[in-house]
């Protein structure tokens, strides 16, 4: 009876973990939508290129270094699961080590599982990149880039936080991130920040005497969907991130996430559009999803344990922020086309702090500490890594690159040619 217990625990864990990361992955589709959208049409290839580009440079790169810096071990060399096989010897051997494995209270699946799950999480802190550096930077260059981030970057700062690894004191001050408001999207942020701050703005987004010129996405249906894919792909995001679902504890908790979650995204989503409605005298349809995004990432770093009240002021909190901070980047002259900056580093740090406001385990201190030390990692690292990509190899197109759209530049192909090339 024990060992159908088990199994039936490993199977039910390991298929929670799959179906989760095949949701996360979804929001791949998502974030190229969302940007496709917002990005000038003679963009549109590009962006889109960089998208798909990022999901498979993610997915080798962690598979061939990644996961191991992070995590340690080599799982895909030897093919052993987080607890072994499934034959009777080694169920037995499971059994009468419950306590040192886990079972019993904590989850069991398969490794193979656990890596899926963590390298679409790679993909996503990408993700947040390409939108911020969009319409002007060289497509191999970032390719580049994501090659380290994906391989060295980001898993040494997830080895740091989720692996438990004490550096610099992290770990013993009890820094709680749920499923990465700070580990994945603060550290994507952070890598978007330093290669903005070398690339410069866009051509013609502000004027010589320091006024921001609005340059228009060119398919705000496509960005809204973009929005609605992201929103339901955090559900695994964040869901999955419980890390097992056998047990009524566990699925209770589940429950909570997708709950809390669902609530914050659409407080955050109404709180942007009232702020853009005071601050503009219009209701802002980019602020709106911008909104949505933040609720969604403020909530990510601590999901299971607000009530739904309190999930709602965090989400809000959240939508208020990305307004204010969009606006304020603009005006530093921090060109951010998607506002990516402002809804994942900005809010990510307000969703770190607000972890303080239902998690009792949590510290001031040690919510500090790891924000400052993922910021000052990635930033700090990124900075040199585009830096040395800027002067090898450069980052930017040419001013008439630009001016024609880097999907002939890059591509050699555009989205839309009917409506831009007369010989169709």
């Amino acid at each position: 009876m024990e060992n159908q217990i088990f199994e039936l625990q490993y199977a039910l864990d390991t298929f929670y973990f799959l179906i989760c990361g095949a949701l996360v992955m979804w929001m791949a589709a998502g974030f190229a939508m969302l940007e496709a959208g917002l990005v000038r049409s003679k963009s549109t290839t590009e962006i889109l290129t960089k998208n798909i580009g990022i999901f498979a440079i993610s997915c080798t790169m962690y598979l061939i270094c990644g996961y191991q810096l992070m995590y340690g071990g080599g799982w895909f060399l030897s093919g052993v699961t987080t607890v072994g096989g499934m034959d009777e010897a080694v169920v037995e051997a499971v059994l009468s080590e419950s306590a040192e494995v886990g079972f019993g209270g904590e989850s069991v699946y398969s490794s193979a599982a656990d890596f899926f799950f963590q390298v679409v999480f790679v993909a996503t802190a990408c993700s947040i990149i390409s939108g911020a550096i969009a319409e002007r930077m060289k497509l191999w260059s970032f390719l580049i880039f994501v090659v380290v981030m994906t391989g060295f970057i980001y898993p040494l700062e997830g080895s740091w936080t989720w692996n438990g690894n004490s550096v610099f004191g992290l770990y013993t001050l009890s820094y709680s991130d749920y499923a990465g408001s700070g580990i994945v999207h603060l550290a994507g942020a952070a890598a978007a920040l330093a290669g903005v701050l070398l690339l410069g703005p866009r051509r013609g987004k502000y004027t010589q005497d320091g006024k921001s010129v609005a340059i228009p996405g060119a398919n705000l249906p496509l960005a809204t969907l973009g929005m609605f894919i992201l929103w339901m792909g955090w559900f695994g995001f964040n869901g999955g991130s419980t890390l097992k679902l056998g047990g009524i504890a566990a699925a209770n908790e589940v429950a909570n996430v997708f709950l809390n979650t669902n609530a914050a995204a659409a407080a955050g989503l109404i709180t942007a559009l009232l702020t853009a409605r005071i601050l503009f005298g219009k209701a802002d349809l980019t602020m709106a999803i911008n909104g949505a995004l933040a609720g969604l990432v403020a909530i990510t770093a601590e999901p299971a344990t607000p009530t739904p009240l309190l999930a709602v002021i965090v989400g809000a909190i959240g939508g208020a922020i990305v307004v204010f901070s969009i606006v304020g980047l603009d005006k530093l002259k921090v060109d951010d086309p998607v506002g990516a900056i402002s809804v994942h580093g900005v809010v990510g740090i307000w969703g770190i702090f607000a972890v303080l406001l239902s998690n009792d385990e949590a510290t001031f201190v040690g919510q500090l500490v790891g924000m400052l030390t993922i910021f000052a990692w990635v930033f700090g690292i990124s900075l040199i890594v585009w830096g040395l990509i800027k002067v090898s190899v450069g980052i930017r197109v040419t001013e008439q690159e630009e001016y024609e759209g880097v999907d002939l530049s890059e591509c050699g192909m555009e989205a839309y040619p009917e409506f831009v090339s007369s010989k169709y």
